[in-house]
């Protein structure tokens, strides 16, 4: 949206509109939400307010609506914080003088603010809670017009902190208007992606301790690292987040955070940027959060691209609270936004599990929560599909496997190394095998994006994931010029019916030489069909700097970990390339065009991927 939007001007919310959202999830590109999702929260809003001059909501959504407003208070406060910056909130107030919980809602990183998930504050009231929703500082529209800027009445004020000290502060702030207005027996905090880090760092920060449980739905523990890893700038997230801020950039974040920002698209002082991001981090934070019991609810997906997986499970593994991690297949928000938003069809187990999460730890309901298993993962892509003849679509018929395990330690059972040797089952690749080869040399030409690709897009790649539609690669169209690949035999079915069952975090042991001082390797796992058609199971790059041009430099890095059963028949593929539009790259940060990148196997030090099992 370009220009605010008259309540009037909001189009009746349609039964097609609320299945586009189901199937589709809320976003339609990285940096624009669904105009669908965008109708069907103005609408919503527009309803309780009371300011909708016509019927605009779908007859479940409106009954729901009715029922809450039949039973609550409802109301659109501003929340002083500090100085003159004031946040945009949402209230419900359930009727009665019976001691009920408050369920406090960070918005996420949208330029919608608190508005997005009007649903799920209904729902959550339907279940017994007040809710008290808000807008972080600086988040939400911002319109530059004649004369000055204009703020939507969902945006807070001031400037974005990222979730630093003063958003720390702003919780505590709304901490205490939900204890004056509405009285609470408990508080917990739900949020989803920015909203889910703000919320377990208030958790951790709160000087009286009230927080009584979080619930954090495509989080992240460490920000530092998500944001930068393996000498690596993720700049593609960086650039979509700043792109969904709600308005420009000059205006949402102060001087201090421009220039790093600057920095950080530069590769400059990204001793500070670790630094910054370390501070916002979850994760530096866990034995606060252990210290006060805190039970947290995670949510986060295998192909992450905003926060990656493995610094949730490192964070997750610190804590020694009452906890539970669900890994779905998907991206960012992919599991979760749609249910936050809109009705299902049938029960949507992401949001209902951490609504069920609240249930047990702060209304008290006896629901089975102690009893379940402390990580839950889903298997990619085990769900069976089928194409509705009248659509074209994918259409998912079973949901996919999953996987209880009293922890992550027992998610990986054992591991298997397969060697990287001179020739593949195609004559242009190289092998894995069960046993070593040295002495070999593969060489390629950096410099060039491959169709070897983490995703097309951040996000909408995961959602198409999750309604069923993974992407897939003709593997021959993989330039053998600008990467190197490493194919298996096809596999053998095991005990369980697999050829693999792959359980945890792969791990790439390579020798590399450059003809640059510098150079990015990007690795990709994949699982190859018979028809050389594959998916990809992980990724994940690392940049070398300070080469010896000529000279081998050795190197280990994990890859992200996955749950993916690899068919009977089908083939592992190692790729590595130098470039991916998802971060940065030496060549690019040096100014240069290209260089040769050789990958080697000396003696006693071959080259080899570790495999996790379960």
């Amino acid at each position: 949206m370009s220009t605010p939007q008259d309540d009037n001007e909001i189009s009746a919310v349609t039964a097609a509109q609320v299945t586009r959202i189901a199937d589709h999830g809320i976003y339609a590109s990285p940096t624009e939400l669904d105009p669908a999702a965008v109708n069907l929260a103005q609408a919503l809003v527009a309803t309780l307010r009371g300011r909708a001059e016509r019927p605009l909501l779908t007859p479940e959504l409106q009954q729901l609506t009715d029922q809450v407003r039949a039973r609550a208070e409802i109301d659109l406060p501003r929340i002083a914080v500090d100085g003159d910056v004031s946040l945009s909130a949402f209230t419900i107030r359930l009727h009665g003088d019976e001691p009920r919980p408050v369920v406090i809602v960070p918005a996420g990183w949208t330029p919608l603010g608190w508005t997005i998930f009007a649903y799920a504050y209904l729902q959550l009231a339907r279940r017994g809670y007040h809710v008290l929703a808000y807008t972080p500082r600086g988040i939400g529209q911002t319109f530059r017009l004649p004369g000055g800027y204009h703020d939507a009445f969902f945006t807070s004020g001031g400037t974005i902190d990222v979730a630093g000290p003063l958003d720390w502060a702003d919780g505590s702030a709304v901490i205490d208007y939900a204890q004056q207005h509405l009285a609470p027996s408990r508080i917990a905090f739900l949020g989803e992606s920015y909203g889910s880090g703000i919320s377990q760092l208030v958790a951790a920060h709160d000087p009286a301790a009230r927080v009584d449980a979080v619930v954090a739905l495509s989080t992240w523990g460490d920000l530092a690292t998500s944001l930068y890893d393996n000498g690596t700038r993720h700049l593609k997230a960086v650039e979509a987040l700043v792109a969904l801020t709600g308005g420009p950039e000059e205006r949402k974040f102060d001087p201090a955070t421009r220039q790093l920002l600057a920095d950080f698209r530069a590769g400059q002082n990204l001793d500070d940027v670790v630094r910054w991001g370390s501070d916002r981090a979850p994760a530096s934070y866990a034995d606060q959060t252990n210290a006060r019991g805190v039970p947290t609810f995670f949510s986060n997906a295998w192909h992450e691209t905003l926060f990656p997986v493995n610094q949730v499970v490192d964070h997750f593994e610190r804590l020694t609270v009452p906890k539970h991690l669900n890994l779905w297949i998907g991206d960012h928000a992919a599991p979760e936004g749609a249910g936050l938003t809109v009705p299902f069809s049938g029960p949507n187990q992401p949001v209902e599990e951490a609504f069920a999460w609240l249930d047990h730890h702060v209304l008290g309901a006896s629901n089975g929560v102690p009893e379940w298993p402390v990580v839950n993962s889903q298997i990619m892509f085990t769900y069976e599909t089928r194409t509705d003849p009248e659509t074209g679509k994918t259409v998912i018929t079973e949901p996919a496997v999953r996987e209880p395990h009293g922890s992550w330690a027992e998610v990986t059972t054992s591991t298997e190394r397969w060697y990287l040797t001179s020739v593949g089952s195609d004559s242009r690749d190289g092998g894995l095998a069960a046993e070593e080869e040295t002495g070999w040399k593969r060489e390629f030409t950096a410099g060039r994006i491959t169709d070897a690709t983490a995703v097309d897009a951040l996000v909408t790649t995961g959602q198409a994931e999750w309604r069923g539609d993974p992407k897939t690669y003709p593997t021959g169209k993989f330039d053998r010029q600008h990467l190197a690949v490493w194919t298996s035999a096809p596999l053998q079915a095991g005990a369980n019916g697999t050829g693999r069952r792959v359980r945890g975090v792969p791990e790439l042991t390579l020798t590399v030489r450059s003809t640059a001082e510098s150079t990015t390797l990007v690795a990709y796992l994949f699982d190859v069909g018979p028809d050389d058609t594959a998916r990809i199971i992980t990724h994940e790059p690392l940049t070398l700097e300070d080469l010896t041009p000529g000279q081998d430099r050795t190197a280990t890095w994990r890859l992200q970990g996955a749950g993916y059963d690899v068919a009977a028949g089908h083939r592992l593929m190692l790729v590595v390339n130098s470039k991916d539009q998802l971060y940065s790259d030496a060549l690019t940060d040096a100014g240069a065009d290209s260089s040769t990148t050789t990958i080697v196997s000396p003696d006693g030090g071959a080259a080899h991927l570790t495999l996790p099992l379960g």
